[in-house]
């Protein structure tokens, strides 16, 4: 169990905030596979404040898939304040400041990682959201701008002193990017000097990592980003392994059915024809590693709709399976109606 102020989690893995990734129908795979706390994608706190209807669908959630962060980002403390009292009233459980995102749009308008370079603007910001959140308040943070300019642990002292309730370091510079490794020697020196919790993120890929970065630097949590794309059930391996038991991983029909619960998730959110462009996209990383998946991805061009998605899995699970199995989109000839049932109820509710 990890607790964040008066929030008590269920495990210690957490699902980190990814742009263009982490929208409702991923965080609700994410929960659903045995993830302790998801996050939204960044949310732009000016956006909120000026109403703008794209952004308040970063906000879209279910209970489902409660307790919920929402992370906003930002430069100016008032603005920021005021996106807390907005996110708080739409259902965040917990509201996430973001001091790490080495984007250039975010950094340019001095938000993101470029407040690494801003120890007073940091302060500000954070006691001015602290004032105006009643729920747990964390902040996510890098190392420092660039190699040579390391300000986690100072920046992590002045989290702590401004009230936040627990703080995750990417301990890359923001000029890294994603490039070189993960130094997970500064989550180790943070965790020694804090008294809040400490998460740990970067470089996780797969269960034995996620242990490992608990034992080695004593993070009392764990924030996956790009190791849970298109293989959500990385929580439930890393819980079990703790336990003293085998990862498995998920039968053919169960990444199917992922799969196919994804893009239905997806057509509820934004339609059909839209889920089916950035379904090709998850369908890339859903592949990953599995047998002959260069040749099924030649066929993701062509997924339009429902049908097409239906046709290709076929096409290329069947492959795997070496069997002349009835195509799951032959199975049950029903499959398709229930599918537009399903989306047209999530879009009423």
């Amino acid at each position: 169990m990890l607790e964040i102020g008066t929030l008590k989690l269920k495990n210690w893995l957490i699902m980190a905030p990814m742009s263009g990734i982490t929208n409702f129908p991923f965080r609700l795979i994410a929960k659903r596979a045995g993830a302790g706390l998801v996050t939204t994608e960044m949310v732009s706190a000016m956006g909120l404040t000026r109403n703008h209807e794209r952004t308040f669908r970063y906000l879209s959630s279910s209970p489902e898939e409660r307790p919920l962060s929402v992370q906003i980002f930002g430069s100016d403390p008032h603005v920021m304040a005021m996106a807390t009292e907005i996110v708080v009233e739409a259902g965040a459980d917990i509201v996430d400041i973001n001091m790490g995102c080495p984007a250039r749009k975010v950094v340019k308008t001095g938000a993101g990682g470029a407040l690494l370079r801003a120890p007073d603007k940091v302060k500000g910001i954070i006691s001015a959201v602290r004032k105006a959140c009643p729920v747990p308040l964390t902040v996510k943070i890098r190392s420092g701008w660039s190699p040579g300019q390391t300000v986690a642990c100072e920046t992590a002292r002045i989290i702590e002193g401004c009230g936040a309730d627990a703080v995750t370091i990417h301990p890359r510079f923001v000029t890294q990017g994603f490039s070189g490794n993960a130094d997970w020697e500064i989550i180790s020196k943070i965790k020694a000097q804090s008294r809040i919790p400490v998460i740990g993120n970067g470089d996780v890929s797969d269960p034995p990592r996620a242990l490992a970065m608990k034992r080695e630097t004593g993070c009392d949590g764990v924030m996956i980003g790009r190791g849970a794309i298109g293989n959500p059930w990385i929580f439930k391996q890393i819980l079990d392994l703790e336990k003293g038991l085998e990862p498995t991983t998920p039968e053919l029909s169960e990444r199917k059915a992922i799969i196919l619960e994804h893009f239905r998730l997806l057509s509820d959110l934004m339609g059909e024809k839209r889920a089916s462009k950035v379904m090709r996209g998850f369908l890339l990383w859903y592949t990953k590693g599995l047998p002959h998946s260069s040749r099924f991805r030649g066929s993701f061009t062509g997924i339009k709709d429902f049908n097409t998605m239906i046709t290709a899995m076929d096409s290329y699970f069947i492959t795997l399976t070496g069997s002349s199995e009835i195509p799951i989109s032959k199975t049950n000839s029903m499959d398709y109606q229930i599918f537009q049932h399903e989306t047209r109820a999530g879009r009423e509710r």
